[in-house]
């Protein structure tokens, strides 16, 4: 089975660290709704289920296997979010029983996202930022570009690009 590779909307962008004057590291990630979207584009909204056991902790994506006549399943443990700590939990160990089975795993191959505040000095630690360009190529991030977003949404400034050599 086969999945496609993220699309730049679909991949977020928070704040790893924030070195005051300095820089800014940026992590990519993805939700649970866009894993969600994936799976029943690929394999059918009925052709896959989700179960959680431990609390939440654990969670098994399982995929109907038509020439098997079985369910296939991978299962992850996820961790507590900061929030809201049962859905976050719930939440991650989804995402990560998804990244098993090979959705959005590309994004472990990002390149290290550092903003340096000097050529920017309007970003702070609150600035949001977004993916306005990605290529991925058999499970690697081929080209990356990201965006800072300021007054709610209304004005954006590149402030990473990136290529595979």
């Amino acid at each position: 089975m086969k999945f496609r590779s993220l699309k730049a909307n679909e991949i977020d962008v928070r704040v790893q660290q924030f070195k005051e004057g300095q820089y800014v590291n940026l992590l990519l990630y993805k939700d649970a709704r866009c894993d969600m979207n994936i799976l029943d584009e690929t394999v059918g909204s009925l052709n896959w289920k989700r179960e959680h056991s431990r609390d939440n902790a654990n969670c098994i994506v399982s995929i109907w296997d038509k020439d098997k006549t079985q369910w296939v399943g991978k299962e992850d443990t996820g961790t507590e979010s900061n929030t809201e700590k049962e859905k976050g939990l719930a939440s991650d160990s989804f995402k990560r029983s998804c990244f098993n089975w090979g959705i959005g795993r590309e994004l472990y191959t990002s390149p290290e996202i550092k903003v340096f505040l000097k050529n920017n000095p309007e970003i702070d630690k609150y600035t949001k930022y977004e993916v306005y360009h990605f290529v991925a190529e058999e499970g690697i991030i081929k080209e990356i570009g990201v965006r800072a977003v300021f007054n709610f949404g209304k004005d954006r400034k590149d402030v990473f690009k990136w290529k595979l050599k």
